[in-house]
């Protein structure tokens, strides 16, 4: 019986479909997955007299904001994190995570962002804030070292620079003040 020294077509497609598969779900055996040293908390929301501290961040493929026409797999992501100095909360969901790997995408308010802020309140100093949804929010979110469309075990950083409008009530007085919402922080898998 004679032995044959390569390996058959066959063979060669199912380890070429393994690794494949292997890639796409983004193994965090890979040393580029991974939030690179980025602190736990370190997205702020601030102006003159108002800084809001949120961490704790962690990603899970919800499907919250499906985005049309996405690539087969590719399920959206929703990023929840806790105020550090209060009792606030900030939700993000990525349309398409995929694409965040790749180049920086829009922050907005509405149901057609890239990266749309959900939620965004806090408390500081006796005051009460949360986002105005009456004032667009602009700038951009990217990220390094997600892989598996922030499923990954090994998580990722997140990196926001943009700004938006908070409602402030302090006691009887409500007024709106404008922030900028921004740093870089780690987001862990859910």
């Amino acid at each position: 019986m004679s032995r044959l020294l390569f390996p058959s077509r066959i063979e060669l497609v199912a380890v070429t479909t393994g690794l494949v598969v292997a890639l796409a779900a983004g193994c965090s055996s890979d040393a580029s997955c991974g939030p690179g040293g980025a602190p736990s908390a370190g997205a702020v929301t601030s102006a003159t007299g108002v800084a809001l501290t949120f961490g704790g961040f962690v990603g899970g493929a919800n499907n919250d904001c499906p985005a049309t026409g996405a690539p087969a797999g590719v399920v959206s992501l929703t990023i929840h994190g806790t105020q550090t100095d209060g009792t606030g909360q900030l939700t993000l969901c990525v349309s398409r995570p995929d694409l965040l790997t790749e180049r920086s995408q829009a922050l907005g308010g509405d149901a057609s962002a890239e990266v749309r802020v959900v939620d965004l309140d806090g408390t500081t100093t006796g005051c009460s804030y949360a986002a105005d949804p009456a004032t667009p929010v602009t700038g951009t979110a990217s990220s390094s070292g997600l892989c598996g469309n922030g499923s990954d075990p090994a998580g990722f950083a997140l990196v926001l620079d943009g700004a938006l409008a908070l409602t402030r009530t302090c006691g009887a007085a409500v007024d709106t003040v404008s922030v900028a919402l921004r740093g870089r922080v780690a987001v862990s898998a859910d």
